[in-house]
């Protein structure tokens, strides 16, 4: 069953992706691109970008820093003002791994704006464009991107984890108040995928993917019009199955997988 528009073809579809200089964000504009979409990426790193768009003839860089609102708000009104975007995808995110026993205020919040808040800065630059759109019958889409690590309480996880839960629930908010105005909303939560962000871990990875892989698997959500959009899924499947655990059995459980 879908829960969304399906996306059949990507051609002349517009797609402003935030968080696209490395990892899941530029391989998705990447396979975007390859099936004929007009991709915009945006990031921090204007270097990268500019790469992006020598690579992929016909793609856009707009620079920007999610934690500021300024530069948000300017780059929406920048691209709004040339065309509609059929879809944005929030995947810009920061990850630093911490114990309750270091715990650090500033690392805390930095989580909380460039992982959370950027994705609220971002929806609210766009969402009355978004519905205006959908009511006239043209696509309008909005997707993030979350974790498994927001599906319950993990080891390490202090700083990471309560933003991914919150864009969990963001995003299911979003889909009930959303959903019946014609405006698609979609949650992505992937297990581990080789990026920059998971290259600092000290721990094996189960059923690591490829950021080309894990690019594909949200293009075919996006194309059968899923809601959530979760993979590997031997991987993800088993966390799901561990949240389903009374706590007596979570903590005990996810103790024994950590080793933690």
């Amino acid at each position: 069953m879908s829960l969304n528009p399906k996306i059949p073809s990507w051609t002349g579809r517009r797609v402003w992706l935030l968080g696209a200089s490395s990892g899941i964000g530029r391989a998705t504009a990447s396979a975007l691109h390859a099936q004929g979409a007009q991709v915009v990426v945006s990031a921090r790193n204007a270097q990268s970008l500019a790469d992006f768009v020598a690579e992929h003839p016909g793609s856009l860089a707009v620079a920007l820093d999610v934690t500021q609102d300024d530069e948000v708000k300017a780059a929406a009104a920048q691209l709004l003002a040339s065309g509609a975007l059929d879809l944005v995808f929030y995947c810009a995110g920061t990850y630093q791994d911490m114990r309750a026993t270091e715990f650090d205020m500033g690392v805390m919040l930095n989580h909380q704006d460039v992982n959370y808040t950027g994705a609220l800065r971002v929806l609210d630059a766009v969402l009355p464009t978004l519905l205006a759109a959908a009511k006239k019958g043209a696509p309008a889409h909005f997707s993030v991107i979350s974790s498994v690590a927001g599906f319950g309480g993990l080891p390490k996880s202090l700083a990471y984890g309560p933003t991914k839960a919150a864009l969990i629930n963001l995003a299911e908010t979003l889909y009930l108040d959303l959903h019946d105005l014609g405006v698609g909303i979609s949650l992505v939560n992937p297990g581990f995928v080789a990026t920059p962000l998971t290259a600092g871990n000290d721990f094996t990875m189960p059923a690591l993917m490829a950021p080309e892989d894990a690019a594909q698997a949200i293009l075919r959500g996006w194309t059968r019009g899923d809601f959530e959009i979760h993979f590997p899924k031997r991987f993800t499947r088993m966390m799901k199955f561990l949240n389903l655990l009374p706590y007596s059995g979570y903590f005990p459980a996810v103790r024994r997988f950590t080793g933690l």
